[in-house]
């Protein structure tokens, strides 16, 4: 059953750590090569659009943008808080390298050091085989001991012939088991309540595991 999202809002813009939100609400981060449809995924997964602002320039969005959501994993239940992060993209030329610096640093302390980040949804272009980028975003998520979850985007550019061998490709370039990357498109609405089940999966498990963690 598709997870009923409650609330979408916009919460901050954040570009060090005294500036993140505070709270146990569990996070979600979205990476992913600039361009790729960050943005897109976000208004489709909370169910709004202009949540997340769109824009054909890539290299837009330069600081950490925070979303706050609740939704109800089944229709009975209780509204469930979680929160989405949107890291600006990488492999973008046209700024300066210090400011790529900086945008790096930036995200490596967020994904390293954000205690209450749950999982990292890696978005790659399912039209092109995983860039040196993607893959090194990679291996830097499972080094750092993040959960990661690769969706591959603009499923509907492709013809539907191709799509299954697209998103092998991806699994095998980023090590992935057959089935674990999500076919996503904003435009077709795919991909949306799979990738939604597995955060929310995540989120809860996580809550589980520190519930019964005993006190210190």
């Amino acid at each position: 059953m598709p997870i009923q999202v409650v609330s979408a809002d916009f919460d901050k813009t954040a570009t060090r750590p005294e500036e993140w939100p505070r709270g146990a609400t569990p996070e979600i981060a979205f990476v992913g090569r600039s361009n790729v449809g960050k943005s897109s995924m976000l208004n489709a997964l909370a169910r709004r659009k202009g949540l997340a602002r769109v824009s054909s320039t890539p290299g837009r969005t330069r600081a950490l943008q925070f979303f706050d959501l609740s939704y109800r994993p089944t229709p009975k239940a209780r509204p469930r808080p979680i929160r989405f992060c949107d890291l600006p993209g990488y492999g973008y030329a046209k700024v300066s390298r210090a400011e790529r610096d900086r945008w790096t640093a930036m995200i490596e302390d967020y994904l390293r050091d954000r205690d209450v980040l749950r999982a990292v949804v890696l978005i790659v272009d399912a039209r092109h085989p995983p860039s040196e980028s993607d893959e090194d975003a990679a291996a830097f998520l499972v080094s750092a001991g993040r959960r990661l979850v690769v969706a591959a985007t603009k499923m509907d550019k492709l013809p539907k012939a191709r799509r299954v061998l697209a998103l092998q490709q991806v699994e095998r370039a980023l090590g992935l088991a057959r089935g674990d990357a999500v076919p996503f498109s904003a435009v077709e609405g795919t991909g949306t309540d799979a990738l939604w089940a597995r955060l929310a999966a995540l989120a809860a498990e996580e809550a589980r595991t520190a519930e019964a963690e005993p006190p210190a």
